[in-house]
């Protein structure tokens, strides 16, 4: 069975394969909780009505797609070709937001939702809360799901994990930035123990963000979400696309900022920037030369010392420190930045960038850069900011990379750049997303942080 074939049993085919993009855009766009008023907090009201549209599954699914639940491919291919689905920063998620803070303020007064237990560690895999499981933890799913609008069935009380609890899971997973696998794994349940009143505390935390970036948005802007790891190129309110990305580790958390994009760089070259020379190089450089090795002839990195080339074999790790010399790195496959570049003006020393190996954004967790953006399919991204100047397009941005040949390019019309921190919002149709509050800025803690 090829990857066009497989798909979960809800109904979600794999990204770009999708036979309705409307699905596509509720997915991510993004999920599909529309929590109005009091009709999701019963079982069956209007708003759970108003989605029948959604059909989250032909109705006649049985146990035969059990292993498409698990499949490492969907999980990639889901994780790293992101729906577009609907703007971040669009003008009516303000108003969507407000709305989001009135429904879960009435979820938090109404008790809010159980706990579900975690599996144990190093749990195997059969054993987790799936289709076909039944235990007592289920029912507790149920409810939980129930409270925060996912779960539509009037059947609140089941230990049976059956078809309607896996399409809610999936919604839930879906709008809180988890792969929709439909399985209850640790990651999820961690997810759904955030308790609705520190949900709710972030909604009206993000609300001042969106607040304050919407009213600075362009026609035509990239904005970057830490929390969600997603890039997004902006024309007119609407998204053009959506790129997974790599941001920043907490310890070294990508910045804030508003500023243009200014000029991109076909194979460029690498100017090691500050924090990763002072805490990556100089510690290898010192743990190579004990075995007798060097770190800058094993990676191709050149030394400068007053703009003239040193000799790398002349070099005392133990006497370096940051500001001794500066380095840089040659067009290549070894090239951490890969074959483009995207500038902007930033007091913080980051950029946007391509990778020599994409398997990152395969995956769910992706906060493990030095500060900077690494950008997946970031030559489509190219391709629209240089959509407006002559002799530029997708064919002679491929052939750049295949040459290998090195290129600056200038931008005639500069593009606006947002990186932002929105980590819980609402679209307008009614959808709640959260996102991993990774760097900690909305005073709760780390409840929900650490899945």
């Amino acid at each position: 069975m090829g990857l066009g074939e497989r798909k979960l049993r809800a109904g979600i085919g794999l990204p770009n394969r999708f036979s309705d993009r409307r699905l596509v855009a509720s997915v991510l766009g993004i999920g599909f909780i529309a929590i109005s008023a009091v009709g999701w907090l019963g079982s069956g009201g209007a708003a759970a009505q108003g989605l029948g549209w959604f059909n989250f599954g032909s109705g006649n699914d049985g146990p035969s797609y059990t292993s498409n639940r698990t499949d490492p491919d969907f999980v990639r291919e889901w994780e790293a070709n992101p729906p577009k689905g609907y703007a971040t920063l669009a003008k009516a998620n303000i108003e969507a937001t407000k709305m989001a803070v009135r429904q879960y303020t009435m979820i938090v007064g109404k008790g809010g939702w159980p706990q579900i237990p975690e599996p144990p560690p190093k749990t195997p895999r059969d054993s987790l809360m799936q289709y076909g499981t039944t235990d007592p933890a289920v029912a507790l799913l149920r409810a939980r799901l129930a409270a925060s609008g996912d779960l539509r069935s009037a059947n609140t009380t089941s230990s049976y994990f059956d078809n309607d609890l896996e399409k809610a899971l999936q919604r839930f997973q879906a709008s809180n930035g988890l792969t929709p696998t439909g399985i209850a794994d640790k990651r999820t349940i961690a997810a759904l123990n955030v308790s609705a009143d520190a949900r709710l505390k972030q909604l009206k935390v993000n609300l001042g963000r969106l607040q304050e970036a919407i009213p600075t948005t362009s026609k035509r802007y990239v904005v970057v979400n830490i929390p969600a790891a997603h890039i997004e190129a902006v024309e007119n309110g609407a998204i053009v696309a959506r790129y997974a990305g790599v941001v920043g580790k907490p310890e070294r958390p990508t910045p804030l900022l508003r500023t243009p994009i200014t000029d991109l760089n076909f194979n460029p070259m690498w100017r090691l920037p500050p924090t990763v020379v002072s805490e990556d190089l100089i510690p290898r450089g010192r743990e190579m030369q004990k075995k007798g090795q060097n770190v800058l002839v094993k990676f191709g990195i050149d030394a400068y010392a007053g703009g003239k080339k040193v000799d790398p074999q002349s070099i005392n790790w133990e006497r370096v420190t940051p500001g001794t010399y500066t380095y840089s790195q040659q067009p290549g496959k070894e090239n951490p930045l890969g074959f483009l570049k995207i500038n902007f003006d930033s007091a913080h020393s980051v950029y946007m960038h391509d990778t020599p190996s994409d398997r990152i954004f395969g995956r769910n967790f992706r906060s493990e850069s030095s500060g900077c953006i690494r950008v997946h399919n970031i030559e489509n991204l190219a391709a629209w900011l240089l959509a407006d100047q002559q002799g530029w397009n997708a064919d002679r941005i491929a052939q750049l990379k295949e040459k290998g040949q090195r290129l600056d390019v200038r931008l005639k019309k500069p593009v606006q750049l947002l990186f932002v921190y929105i980590s819980a919002w609402a679209t307008e149709d009614g959808v709640v997303q959260f996102r991993r509050d990774i760097y900690q800025k909305d005073g709760i803690g780390e409840v929900a942080a650490s899945y």
